[in-house]
């Protein structure tokens, strides 16, 4: 019996071998470079918008004491809680009660540039609470967009001057403005609020996921385990592929062309909206769902299929079941895409001024995206503070998204 002779380690093989590690190790620096800069990249994202959108969640406010004892207001505090609270209090004088104490407590020249709206800030404290009708009360109110500047150190040097006075004897301040989160679109930087666009996004995303989902996991079954392997099959399967791809804005003229052709009133509306991202969405549910379908092993079909499974039975109680995960990932990934879309939106009319959150489905409204779009355009400082705040929360918005596919998917992943 031979002995057994160690391999040689050659001159050669020693450079081939070193000049191997080095190529590995230039790899994983490459790599960790790559990672590395993304991280500080979105580090930069997110410390940028931040900075610029802290001033987006406050709003300059004049303070301007309410003696509803000499005011003369009567309401019926049960009246105060009906649809029609609102009007009623305006009959009663409110807004000439506000402007009376603000010319009192602040001057003439100061008291005009209270909020044109700010008495509906007063009107929403007696609606919630009818007693301080019995009493002085000091209202935090928002000033004018002019005025607002002026506190910043911008705009004229009139305002600025009077914004210094005014902060030199405790009557204005710059406080967080939590009805930013329930307002609507306002003229006015110091009053506007992304709940309108808010909600109207999330109405959107209902009728997309109500209509791209069933349709789109249905297609990736059919086609994965029904339909026959011919050219028809593969003509659909390209097209799907190729559909992925097209520019979003080409769902937007469908949407136009279709869906505004046979409902002409719903223009701006939710459904609408929804109907068209739902286009623009069904293909990449579609190509995720396949992925995760042919993902499970055949070897569950099989054993299904022996202990006398009916075909349905092995696709709708194994392999979709384990697809699952897979296809809600996909899902999740596709609504946040169409949750950013503007364009497609922008062809069926969703950048309409919406004063009012939307009451439903068929409503006019404006979604999130279009909103910090419109609000981009303006000049005025605020509305730029106010579109950085307006980021801040969609991409809060997209975080919570990703985040719900993360736990779906290790929620329903199994392991075989």
């Amino acid at each position: 019996m031979s002995e057994r002779v160690a391999p040689t380690r050659t001159p050669a093989f020693e450079a081939r071998l070193k000049k191997r590690y080095a190529a590995e190790r230039r790899f994983k620096a490459i790599g960790l470079t790559a990672i590395l800069f993304s991280v500080a990249v979105l580090l930069f994202l997110l410390a940028t918008m931040t900075f610029n959108g802290i001033g987006g969640f406050q709003r300059v406010e004049l303070q301007v004491p309410v003696d509803f004892t000499e005011a003369g207001i009567a309401v019926d505090p049960a009246s105060m809680e009906q649809s029609g609270a609102l009007a009623t209090l305006e009959a009663q004088g409110l807004r000439d009660v506000v402007r009376f104490f603000a010319e009192e407590e602040l001057g003439e020249e100061a008291a005009q540039q209270v909020g044109s709206q700010a008495w509906r800030d007063v009107a929403a404290a007696i609606m919630a609470d009818p007693s301080i009708l019995r009493e002085e009360v000091t209202f935090s109110l928002p000033a004018s967009a002019d005025l607002a500047s002026g506190y910043e150190g911008e705009g004229s040097q009139d305002m600025q001057a009077l914004a210094t006075q005014l902060y030199e004897r405790g009557q204005i301040e710059k406080n967080f403005d939590g009805g930013f989160l329930t307002r609507s679109d306002a003229t006015n930087p110091q009053q506007v609020g992304i709940w309108g666009a808010l909600k109207g996004s999330m109405l959107t995303m209902i009728v997309t996921l109500l209509l791209a989902f069933p349709i789109g996991v249905l297609a990736a079954l059919y086609l994965e385990e029904y339909a026959p392997k011919n050219k028809w099959t593969d003509f659909i399967e390209l097209s799907i592929n190729n559909l992925a791809a097209v520019p979003s804005i080409i769902f937007g003229l469908l949407g136009l062309a279709v869906f505004l052709t046979l409902f002409p009133n719903l223009r701006s509306a939710p459904v609408i909206g929804g109907m068209t991202l739902a286009l623009m969405t069904m293909p990449v549910i579609v190509i995720s769902g396949r992925n995760a379908i042919k993902a499970v092993p055949p070897s569950i079909r099989d054993g299904a299929l022996a202990v006398g499974a009916s075909p349905v039975q092995v696709v709708f109680h194994h392999v979709l079941p384990l697809a699952l995960p897979g296809i809600l990932t996909g899902t999740i990934i596709g609504m946040a895409r169409a949750l950013g879309e503007t364009a497609p939106l922008l062809m069926i009319g969703m950048r309409a001024f919406v004063a009012t959150p939307p009451d439903g489905f068929t409503s006019p409204a404006t979604v999130l995206p279009m909103q910090i779009f419109l609000w981009s355009d303006e000049i005025d400082r605020g509305f730029v503070e106010r579109t950085s705040a307006a980021i801040i929360v969609l991409l809060l918005f997209l975080l919570v998204m990703n985040g719900l596919a993360i736990y779906l998917r290790n929620k329903f992943e199994k392991t075989w």
